[in-house]
């Protein structure tokens, strides 16, 4: 099959064996899948990862044990964890430091023809859900996962530092929640796709409080997490979700003096986030900016990087072979 394959240094589209599942995996043929940011650093040098890259898909499940998955569309969980160490025993199977995860530490990705994942891990797609919708999944996951963490209060002021693919994301997940939300960025078009679903935006060079509840950093830039901290109240709530290859210092003695939480958030429940796709509580069809053939994906690479780009998807449906 058809990979796109990163050495360390650049990428590449090689030509692999379709990968074998063991038994308690299922084979699955990717129909679609996006490009997210943690895909762009890690071609930065993020996790020192080798290997086929991708992890946000939708597939047809094409072999597995049970018999009642095949032909089924699913999306996939992307840690992979033992279900034996002490970390799994205690439910925090995605901190398994025995885990593998799809197309980012130790495990191949999705963007190929096929890709596998163990049947734990799958979620059916309901039929209502398109292939474009659908490959949502897991980053609207993510989003959620921020409210299994932070017990919001009605009355909050929050800011949503970051205008990309995850800011606008969490940005509809978090706004019923909270008596008042900001997405604060640079780039007041994407802004605007916000204001469109009723969300209030503000240009970062215009910003001024620094009496925000809790303030949720998803710029991709570490340097912001201390832009960040000043928004903040005494006592208040920084959620950081952002993953990066370069490394930042902030300011240890104002999280002393101010008494400020702070909570890293990663990965989240899929189906809460395929719930809210299926009855369109998070849009996210409006985010495609692009939609590539498989051919085409290393440029995709290049557009996704663009800086105006929210979400470029690749369409494995029409593959060539």
């Amino acid at each position: 099959m058809k990979s796109l394959y990163f050495d360390g240094k650049e990428l590449l589209i090689k030509e692999v064996p379709i990968p074998i599942q063991s038994k308690d995996e299922v084979l699955i043929k990717v129909l679609m899948a996006g490009i997210c940011k943690t895909d762009l650093e890690i071609v930065k040098g993020y996790m020192g990862f080798k290997g086929i890259l991708g992890h946000e898909f939708v597939g047809e499940v094409v072999d597995a044990q049970n018999k009642s998955l095949i032909g089924k569309r699913v999306v996939g969980e992307i840690n992979c964890p033992c279900y034996r160490c002490s970390f799994c025993l205690r439910g925090m199977s995605n901190h398994c430091p025995n885990r593998t995860v799809l197309g980012i530490y130790n495990r191949d990705g999705v963007f190929a023809e096929y890709t596998t994942l163990p049947e734990k891990n799958l979620h059916i797609v309901p039929n209502g859900v398109s292939d474009e919708i659908a490959v949502f999944t897991e980053p609207v996951a993510a989003g959620y996962r921020i409210l299994e963490q932070v017990q919001f209060n009605s009355n909050d002021f929050v800011v949503v530092l970051g205008d990309g693919r995850m800011g606008q994301i969490i940005s509809q997940i978090i706004n019923p929640y909270v008596r008042k939300l900001v997405c604060v960025g640079k780039h007041s078009q994407k802004m605007f796709l916000l204001n469109i679903y009723g969300i209030d935006t503000c240009l970062l060079d215009y910003w001024k409080d620094k009496n925000v509840d809790v303030v949720i950093d998803v710029t991709g830039n570490p340097t912001a997490q201390s832009f960040a901290l000043n928004m903040l109240r005494p006592q208040g709530t920084l959620v950081i979700k952002s993953t990066t290859e370069q490394s930042n210092s902030i300011n240890l003695s104002k999280l002393v003096v101010d008494e400020i939480k702070i909570v890293g958030s990663r990965c989240g429940p899929f189906e809460p986030a395929l719930k809210a796709l299926a009855e369109k509580k998070v849009e996210v069809e409006y985010m495609i900016s692009h939609k590539f053939a498989f051919e085409d994906i290393i440029n995709a690479f290049e557009v996704a990087q663009n800086k105006d780009c929210l979400k470029v998807l690749i369409d494995f449906r029409n593959n060539k072979g």
